[in-house]
């Protein structure tokens, strides 16, 4: 989900410049609208607050799998999730699959947005779309518009991280059978799987060869997790996908896009956050996608994942080996795709670093 942050129009008094991006993006956020008063209509069938209210909408971002808005009316506010007209048929079903997952996080402890209502009719706006609480929060992604006192205090940083870290530790403890989610995921043979479901994949997009990929996947196929512990995990963890409280010290207040969530392997969503965190994060070794300077180390991380989680850490390379190699495949279906698409193309030397990391580093590793 967006960051649900106001934004203020640009300043647009300087014609005679080039054109100035945030004015497009701007202006595309004022041509995307839903259609309110069908909306506002189907609520009231759900008994939401606010009947006879108009309905007030704002787009906050999208893309080609979903568009995010925030409604409004009277007291009542939230956040429409629905894919564009243009979106797969399949992305309804995947509307579906958030919600399962939203919904089953209602009473724990995870921070997430509040499930509100679900609608699988197309008739009522297009496609299938869920509504969720609004969150009030900020992102690390939103440089340099980082909120105090993070931005001049240093020693508030560790705690983002800290955070970011333990928000994935409380997910994997969720009870998913008693939530209702035996059927999100197969987690039987979830690791015997990984390494033939994406060599598929990449065989049907590949366009160039990739060094490393072999050596990785033949230790991948070689190598297992010391204990496997099914869980909820997201898919895609990082901080693009998490927003703060906007006070002191750090505090999660939600984990938010579900889109790739399933029944799998939690240990591999810490991955994903460390497979590219530095050990040293002081000055310029912690700038990163995300500024990491003054943040804990790599292994403080992990240290502070088992922790809260109450797991061993000990096979942390197999799965940094594995969330590397993953990363480089997906990655590499931008790549293919790209064309003239310059942040798609900026993908291709970030797999071939990925792909050979994977492989050093499952040479390195004295992991059995």
């Amino acid at each position: 989900m967006a960051k649900c942050l106001a934004r203020g129009p640009p300043n647009d008094r300087h014609p005679g410049r080039a054109p100035d991006h945030h004015a497009i993006a701007y202006s595309l956020q004022m041509s995307k609208t839903i259609d309110a008063a069908t909306l506002g209509a189907w609520l009231d069938t759900q008994g939401l607050p606010g009947a006879g209210i108009p309905l007030e909408q704002r787009y906050l971002s999208g893309g080609s799998q979903n568009e995010i808005y925030v409604v409004s009316r009277g007291d009542f506010q939230a956040v429409v999730r629905i894919p564009p007209t243009t979106a797969p048929e399949s992305r309804d079903a995947g509307i579906l699959r958030e919600w399962r997952i939203i919904e089953a996080l209602d009473g724990t402890d995870v921070p997430h947005t509040k499930a509100i209502a679900v609608c699988d009719d197309t008739s009522v706006l297009g496609r299938t779309f869920y509504l969720m609480g609004f969150v009030d929060g900020w992102s690390p992604m939103d440089a340099p518009n980082w909120v105090e006192p993070f931005t001049s205090d240093y020693s508030l940083r560790a705690g983002l991280a800290y955070q970011l870290v333990e928000g994935i530790a409380t997910l994997s403890k969720v009870d998913w059978r008693a939530k209702g989610l035996e059927d999100l995921g197969r987690p039987d043979g979830f690791h015997a799987r990984q390494v033939d479901r994406w060599t598929a994949f990449l065989e049907r997009i590949k366009g160039r060869e990739i060094p490393g990929f072999a050596e990785a996947s033949a230790w991948l196929r070689a190598h297992a997790p010391i204990d496997f512990v099914p869980g909820i995990m997201h898919g895609d963890y990082q901080f693009a996908n998490v927003m703060f409280e906007h006070s002191a010290p750090a505090k999660l207040a939600a984990i938010v896009d579900w889109e790739m969530g399933t029944v799998g392997d939690p240990k591999l969503d810490l991955a994903w956050v460390v497979q590219s965190w530095p050990e040293d994060t002081t000055d310029e070794a912690g700038k990163g996608y995300v500024d990491l300077t003054a943040m804990p180390s790599r292994t403080e991380l992990i240290e502070r994942w088992g922790q809260a989680a109450g797991r061993q850490v000990d096979d942390m390379d197999y799965y940094i080996v594995l969330a590397r190699w993953k990363l480089a495949v997906v990655l590499e279906q931008g790549f293919q795709r790209a064309a003239t698409d310059e942040k798609l193309n900026a993908f291709g030397p970030i797999v071939l670093d990925l792909m050979l990391g994977a492989a050093e580093l499952a040479a390195s590793t004295d992991y059995k």
